[in-house]
């Protein structure tokens, strides 16, 4: 075990672990810190706790000292040279006629390097621009190019939901979410229902999948045999949220209306199967993760 604090760089980003040097630190102090990109300054997310070894990357860096004024000054500072140089930034782009789409402009605490986040659909031949930009701005330049949901976490907005992005306003990484989750809890497979602003899956199908899972652990499926209070039937429609199914009974007409019974009415006689996406559905949904 080792005490650690952890530190997060932005406002809603991913949370790393320093060591404290026997200071004991607050929720939400600012300090500074030693990291790969160079001097940084950071926010307390988590104050002195106990980890296991196998959860820190070793050598743990440690904090070099809590923030002053004059440090929250020179970060602020730093805010409004970085809205200066994302302008510069965008000249620059048109001048050597790149197709890349500007995002989010960084400047390291000590301003040793000056970042820029791009997205393109491609790969960008920028090196004629980072020795331009270097020119202006008499530092180390990095470009680095990032996806739709990082642009979307870097930009922020609101969702269809009508509530702001998940991952700008509480998700401090990625989670994993696939087309299966959202065949799992029954939604159109129809991309523009199942994806968020940034174009790919909702990072939302994630919350409740445990949930349906075991739902459907218990639920019989689409097709199966069905023993009923009102006889043999075969299933049709399966409402995992409310716990119902609609059973086309065996004694009744094929154009008959189905009859609707609770999971806990019937009893399983024989399985039904999962509906299988068509090859024009999964070619759809192919870039959506």
């Amino acid at each position: 075990m080792a005490e650690v604090v952890g530190v997060r760089f932005k406002e809603v980003g991913k949370i790393y672990y320093f060591d404290p040097t026997d200071i004991k630190f607050e929720q939400d102090e600012m300090v500074i810190v030693e990291t790969a990109r160079g001097v940084e300054c950071g926010q307390i997310a988590s104050t002195n706790h106990d980890v296991a070894d196998e959860e820190i990357v070793h050598p743990l860096k440690k904090i070099i000292r809590k923030a002053t004024k004059a440090d929250i000054k020179r970060l602020e500072a730093n805010r409004e040279l970085e809205k200066k140089a994302l302008e510069i930034c965008e000249k620059k782009v048109l001048e050597h006629n790149l197709d890349m789409k500007l995002v989010n402009v960084e400047y390291t605490f000590d301003n040793s390097k000056l970042l820029f986040y791009f997205t393109a659909d491609g790969r960008v031949d920028f090196r004629a621009l980072v020795k331009d930009l270097a020119s202006v701005f008499k530092t180390r330049i990095e470009l680095r190019q990032i996806g739709v949901r990082d642009e979307a976490k870097m930009l922020g907005g609101l969702g269809v939901c009508g509530r702001p992005f998940c991952c700008s306003s509480f998700l401090g990484d990625f989670q994993p979410v696939s087309i299966k989750m959202a065949k799992d809890q029954g939604l159109s497979l129809s991309p523009v229902k199942i994806s968020g602003t940034c174009g790919r899956l909702m990072c939302c199908l994630k919350y409740e999948e445990e949930a349906y899972l075991d739902l459907i652990k218990n639920t019989p499926k689409y097709g199966a045999i069905v023993k009923t209070p009102l006889g043999k039937g075969r299933v049709v429609e399966v409402s995992l949220v409310t716990g119902t199914l609609k059973v086309h009974m065996d004694n009744t007409p094929e154009e008959a209306a189905p009859q609707v019974f609770k999971v806990k009415e019937v009893k399983l006689l024989k399985d039904g199967f999962t509906k299988k996406i068509s090859k024009e559905e999964a070619e759809d949904l192919k870039n959506l993760e």
